[in-house]
């Protein structure tokens, strides 16, 4: 089947107008497109799967996420393919197509918000929205080589958003520049003007960029080197961030028990807290939808209907212990970095998979990828994805996180490192 001009990324097109058009307005004149698991007034929102859309109505109103930023002087364009019930990382959808990554032609895109992603990444809207419980902004952004933003979870509405796990659920952005990034971020995040804070702290941890199978110079070089630039080489800090959860979060101890520590690139804590996210969100995602699920019996694809299957197994045994570890983990990360502290760490363990990846392989990537996803799922901190170029011809990135509430210095920092990370990574390119 010939893929569509629009590089597969679209499920459905039409044009949604700012109500008060202004060239003032924050983001006059750009365009966007919204992920299909968002409600749009007079559009059934189809969650990845033609049996959900045929068992929907169209929606009686428009999620306010979509409306600020039509109110804001965006336009919309239509909604972007993702993966069925946003249940996976990888953007394979057996029924709408897979969208094209522009960046790798002949890998997978990430998911689930795919579309919204490959929609940014080959140019055709300036901005997107996805949303993002456990990596589904953050994975496709480093696979198509974009901007991709995690906000603080609850810190932009999820109302209109179809459930996956609230506990998880974020509403999140794609761009292509740190300048429309930050942009949107104020409008989504309703942010006052404010001067740039200066961050007080790079934390590097080295056990997570070992997680990488990318060589970790390439990726801590260039950002060290930026940061040394622009601030100063005394607010890089390296860690063991492995050893400090495991010390701080006390409540991780009721999975550690079943964690292979002899395993190689295994990091007993970080598989604990995955552990925990994992199991967090199948509970939630079977409250929600186990109900339409057993009255439909819909058509699942390849490794989204496994996802499926294991949670609607999984009971109520060790709820209170899931939110004992989000509660102690949040404080042990605050504490960590403190008001302007900086985490980086790689966004995925490394390029993309390749189209065709049977799902057993996609599923031991995807483990790897959760250590270092759930980071910022679990304490409900923002997380932002940074293109780094490529490395053997594959995009790659690396990730900095914030603390919770403090979205808007984390995309101020983005906008001030970003052409200097830019030039560095180039420079580490071409060393490495």
């Amino acid at each position: 089947m010939a893929m569509a001009p629009d590089s597969g990324a679209f499920v459905s097109k039409f044009v949604l107008k700012p109500p008060s058009p202004s060239p003032s307005l924050p983001l006059a004149g750009l365009t966007f497109a919204v992920k299909d698991i968002f409600d749009v007034e007079g559009h059934v929102t189809g969650f990845g799967n033609p049996d959900w859309a045929r068992t929907h109505v169209p929606a009686s109103s428009t999620a306010p996420a979509v409306l600020n930023v039509l109110k804001a002087g965006a336009t919309c364009v239509g909604k972007t393919v993702m993966d069925e019930m946003a249940y996976s990382i990888f953007g394979v959808n057996k029924h709408y197509g897979t969208p094209r990554n522009p960046c790798a032609p002949d890998r997978v895109p990430g998911g689930s918000s795919s579309g919204s992603a490959v929609a940014v990444g080959a140019k055709l809207v300036d901005f997107s929205l996805g949303s993002d419980t456990g990596g589904s902004v953050r994975v496709p952004a480093s696979y198509c080589g974009i901007l991709g933003f995690r906000p603080s979870h609850n810190a932009v509405s999820t109302v209109g958003v179809i459930p996956m796990a609230q506990s998880l659920d974020t509403v999140g952005w794609f761009a292509r520049e740190p300048s429309i990034l930050k942009q949107v971020g104020r409008v989504l995040l309703e942010l006052p003007d404010a001067d740039p804070k200066r961050p007080s702290q790079i934390i590097v941890p080295r056990d997570c960029f070992q997680l990488s199978n990318i060589p970790s110079e390439r990726l801590t070089q260039a950002l060290v080197r930026s940061v040394e630039k622009l601030f100063g080489g005394g607010i890089i800090k390296h860690t063991i961030l492995g050893d400090y959860i495991r010390d701080n979060v006390p409540a991780l101890s009721s999975f550690l028990h079943e964690i292979n520590e002899d395993e190689v690139d295994i990091i007993p804590s970080l598989e604990a807290l995955s552990t925990a996210r994992r199991l967090l969100q199948r509970y939630e995602f079977k409250n929600n939808h186990k109900e339409w699920i057993s009255v439909v019996n819909p058509d699942l694809g390849p490794g989204i209907s496994d996802h499926v299957r294991d949670a609607l197994q999984t009971t109520e045994e060790n709820v209170d212990v899931y939110w004992s570890v989000k509660k102690e983990f949040h404080a042990a990360l605050t504490s960590l970095l403190g008001d302007f502290g900086i985490l980086a760490i790689p966004t995925v363990p490394g390029p993309p998979p390749k189209l065709q990846t049977d799902v057993s392989s996609l599923e031991v990537y995807g483990a790897k990828a959760f250590r270092l996803l759930s980071i910022a799922g679990v304490s409900g901190f923002c997380q932002v994805s940074i293109p780094m170029g490529q490395h053997d011809n594959l995009p790659i990135s690396i990730s900095l996180l914030a603390k919770h509430g403090a979205d808007g210095f984390l995309l101020d920092l983005v906008e001030t490192l970003y052409k200097s990370l830019q030039e560095q990574a180039e420079i580490a390119g071409k060393l490495v």
